[in-house]
């Protein structure tokens, strides 16, 4: 069963709103309308079994409310989603408790769109506290399409963060550091750390002509690539899309492509994953 490890969705009733205000703010061509269905529809094109949703709390004190409403969608349809959680949540150890007992396998923080900078002593409690509970964390991990010249990702913040923190399993995602890929290799050294294949492998795919300059287009190529998955290992990458700004079935494709070996792109597909998961590593991948 094909896992991707990087998926976003929004509740119906703002679905459509919250994809328009972000291809407004990025000027990213969207794939799917950002809903569950249409998350659920694009699997079933690309021939991905299980997606992991990954929800950005920008409220601090909406995190509780996220949480319960993501354990209550969790495990139904294909799709596995994860908890939120800010640097600013009020009593942070309570909470990272309670997600941990819906259920929840692991959180997703994103610093740029939270405002705070990953090596920020709230970051450094927040990871922790869900180190502390067995929650494994995902974070967007470089410089991000929608914010120019933002760096709270920044990896030497992230190597400062890692430096200080016990070894929570942290998925950087974006291969380690989106646009600062060169950087981020420093950050295989630490063990506990995984990287997420979403939105790095070829162009960026604009929904508008000519607010990108041609030079910005080029993500990763296959050298590229084939290099960060060596530098971490293929035990220590999941496939991941960014859907609905990446399109499913072409990122699949794309990585398919690749030449790794089966065994490597088992583990990337879905063995390491279930790990992550809890679901064990043999799945077979279809």
């Amino acid at each position: 069963m094909i896992i991707d490890f990087h998926t976003h969705v929004f509740p119906d009733k703002i679905a459509a709103a919250t994809v328009a205000r972000m291809r407004a703010e990025s000027r990213l061509t969207a794939f799917s309308d950002g809903s569950e269905a249409g998350l659920i529809a694009s699997m079933k094109t690309a021939g991905i079994g299980l997606s992991v949703v990954l929800p950005v709390v920008t409220n601090p004190v909406k995190a509780g409310r996220i949480n319960a409403y993501s354990a209550s969608r969790s495990g139904k349809n294909g799709l596995i989603y994860l908890g939120g959680m800010h640097p600013d949540t009020p009593d942070m150890a309570a909470e990272m408790k309670a997600a941990a007992g819906l259920g929840l396998k692991g959180i997703k923080i994103h610093p740029v769109y939270q405002r705070t900078d990953i090596d920020d002593i709230r970051f450094l409690r927040l990871l922790e506290a869900a180190g502390e509970n067995g929650l494994f964390v995902v974070m967007h991990a470089g410089l991000d399409v929608g914010f120019p010249g933002q760096t709270q990702a920044d990896c030497g913040k992230i190597m400062r963060a890692l430096r200080q923190v016990g070894p929570v399993p942290l998925v950087l995602a974006h291969m380690g550091g989106w646009k600062q890929w060169e950087d981020a290799e420093a950050l295989a050294a630490f063990e506990n750390t995984y990287i997420d294949t979403a939105f790095s492998l070829g162009r960026i795919q604009p929904s508008v002509t000519g607010y990108y300059k041609e030079e910005d287009l080029p993500l990763l190529d296959e050298t590229g690539f084939l290099h960060i998955v060596r530098v971490f290992g293929a035990d220590r990458v999941l496939f991941g899309t960014d859907s609905p700004w990446a399109d499913q079935t072409a990122a699949l494709a794309d990585f398919m492509r690749l030449p790794l070996t089966k065994e490597e792109k088992a583990s990337i597909l879905y063995r390491n994953a279930g790990r992550l998961l809890g679901m064990g590593g043999n799945h077979a991948a279809t």
